[in-house]
Order: structure tokens, then sequence, then C-alpha cells
């Protein structure tokens, strides 16, 4: 219905039925449309956010993209799984089985080729100064089973790249008016070209549909939810939100947690020692969407703040914490600043 009323001619506003619930006892269609009506005309609906139409379809394919992406990485491990059930070890010598090296023995495999030293001749780079392990490791038993279903998977996995690609390049075409969004996403640590375009997609370019970076982390399902009663917090748990978003958000988390020089790396391993893995995840995730909102409403590129940022911040607190420490292990501490202090690690 609302893709049927959408056109430039009207405001199609599509809202939360559990916002809007009528008096128990006076549920009828008229009833709810008369309801309706009169909160519209008091200012009391609540719109959803609904992206516009070229977002939409945007959304659609990088979801599809997505999907496909992890149905070739069940496919990868069907292979792994086939491997190791012909007794072929190949993955415990060569990094990438899929590389060109693994994908001509894997070839020849499918084809009838079972001498181990012919496969192993196959080798290229770096690989061939591993020929008597990779001998070893393809020397299998391979059965006519294995045969047949190693050649669908490697067709299907041929499909899957095929299809992988398309999508990338439909998308790369739809992504080039949200050129400058997508160039200022990645300025965020961990933002590549992929995230930075599902961020566009699931959130879009317009950051006035949401009225603060609160607002837009409560409709994502990255900070806590709020649920009290008798001035008793009952929970804390994050709400479902956008599970899309969420996704890209937590990618860009990990990639920042291994990050040593930025300031989303210093946050989480503050918080990770202190709250746990995940939920210093979370807290990070929900710092990038924060980013992610100022760096699209003010058009400027994310400016790094290093990783010794909270050092600075809290730089008092954290000379007392040391020299107490000192003090309890029997040593008496005098501190002297430095006329030339060494440069910030960021």
């Amino acid at each position: 219905m609302f893709n049927l009323l959408e056109d430039d001619k009207r405001t199609v506003v599509l809202v939360n039925p559990q916002h809007l619930k009528a008096v128990p006892g006076r549920k009828t269609d008229v009833k709810d449309s008369e309801w309706l009506a009169d909160l519209l005309q008091h200012g009391l609906v609540q719109p959803s956010f609904i992206p516009p139409a070229p977002i939409r379809a945007l959304r659609e394919l990088t979801r599809y993209r997505k999907a496909l992406v992890q149905q070739r990485t069940q496919e990868v491990n069907r292979l792994q799984k086939l491997l190791e059930g012909a007794n072929i070890k190949l993955g415990a010598v060569a990094s990438d089985i899929l590389g060109k090296s693994g994908r001509c023995m894997l070839d020849a495999l499918a084809h009838g080729e079972q001498d181990p030293h012919t496969l192993a001749e196959l080798a290229r780079g770096r690989l061939r100064g591993k020929l008597p392990d990779l001998r070893r490791a393809l020397h299998g038993q391979v059965q006519a089973y294995h045969r047949v279903l190693l050649q669908q998977v490697l067709a299907h996995l041929d499909f899957l790249d095929a299809a992988i690609a398309h999508l990338q390049h439909e998308i790369a075409q739809r992504l080039e008016p949200y050129h400058e969004a997508v160039t200022l996403l990645q300025t965020i640590p961990g933002v590549g070209e992929i995230a930075a375009s599902v961020l566009v997609a699931e959130v879009g370019t317009d950051m006035q549909r949401f009225p603060s970076a609160k607002q837009l982390a409560s409709w994502a399902g990255v900070c806590p939810g709020n649920k009290q009663s008798a001035g008793k917090r009952l929970g804390g748990k994050t709400t479902g939100g956008n599970v899309w978003l969420k996704a890209v958000l937590s990618e860009v988390a990990w990639a920042n947690a291994r990050n040593p020089t930025s300031y989303l790396g210093a946050q989480f391993r503050r918080l990770a020692h202190r709250r746990g893995v995940y939920k210093a995840l979370v807290a990070v995730a929900h710092s990038v969407l924060v980013i992610v909102y100022h760096v699209l409403t003010t058009k400027q590129p994310y400016h790094e703040l290093g990783a010794d940022y909270f050092d600075h911040l809290h730089q008092t607190q954290l000379e007392r914490h040391h020299v107490r420490r000192l003090e309890q292990l029997g040593y008496t501490v005098s501190l002297t600043p430095q006329s030339n202090p060494p440069p910030s690690a960021g």
C-alpha cells in the first residue's frame, strides 16, 4: 500500500501500530481511521523512517550481496569438509585453497587426476617451496562421488563469484550520486568501500530524518534499552533495531579493536577489560554510528583523536593511579614534568 500511494504529490506517513493503539473494546476499521485522523490533526503521529526509493533499491542490492557472500562462505566450508572426507589436507599447507594454485589442483582432482606428485607440480609462487608437504597433503582417497561433488561445488562457487561481481557493479553505478557521502564515510577507521555502501543504503545521506545521533543509535539498536519501574532499572539490553546495519557496524568495530593507533581501538581496549569484549564491541559500534551521523551532517571528514586521547582526558586521575600503585609496591615517587614531552601516538 505504501508503494502505491507514494509519489511526488503527496506525503505518506508510515507509523508503528504499537504507538497508536486505540482504547480496548473500540476496535473497528472505521474507528481506527477516525483515531488516526484525530492524532494526525493534533501532531501526535510519529512517522517511521522510510528512505527514498533510490536508497531502498540500493538497500535491496546490498542486502542480497551480503546473502550471496554468506552462501559463498558456506560453500567454501562445504568444500573444505569434502576434501577432509577424501583425506586431502590441502588447507593445512595452502592458506587459501581457492587461490590460483589451489584452484588448479582442485580442478585437476575434479577431472580425475590423483597422482600427488602431478598435483603438487601445479603449485605457483611461494607455494612451490612447500612441494614435499603438498605431496603428502594431496595423497588421499578420492572416490568417484567425491569428484562429482567437487565439480558441483566448484561450479556453484564460480556462479556465486559471478553473481557477486555483477551485483557489485550495479551497486557501484547506483552509488555515483552519493559519491561524496561514500568518500567521507571511508575516512572513518575500519570503514571501507563495502561498509560505506552498506551504511549509505541503510541510513541514507539525509540525517535530518533523525533529530539527533541518539535517535539514530536507538533506531539502529546499538544503545541500551530503557525500562524502569518504581525508580528501579529493570534491564538495559539493546533493542532489535536494524540487523543489517548492526552487522556492518559490528564488523567495523572488530576492525577497530585490532587497530592500536585509533581512538576507537583505545575505546574498545578501555572498556573490554572492565565490561567484557561484547559490551565493548557494542559501545564501539555505537560510537561509529554517532561518527557517521556527524560526518554526513557536517559534510566534513572524520578527525582522528588518537589512541592516547583518554590518557590526556583523565591525565590527573591516571597519574594518581600509577603513583598509588608504585607506593603500594614500596617505592617513593615524585613526578617531574619533561621540558620536551614525547610526541603522541596518534
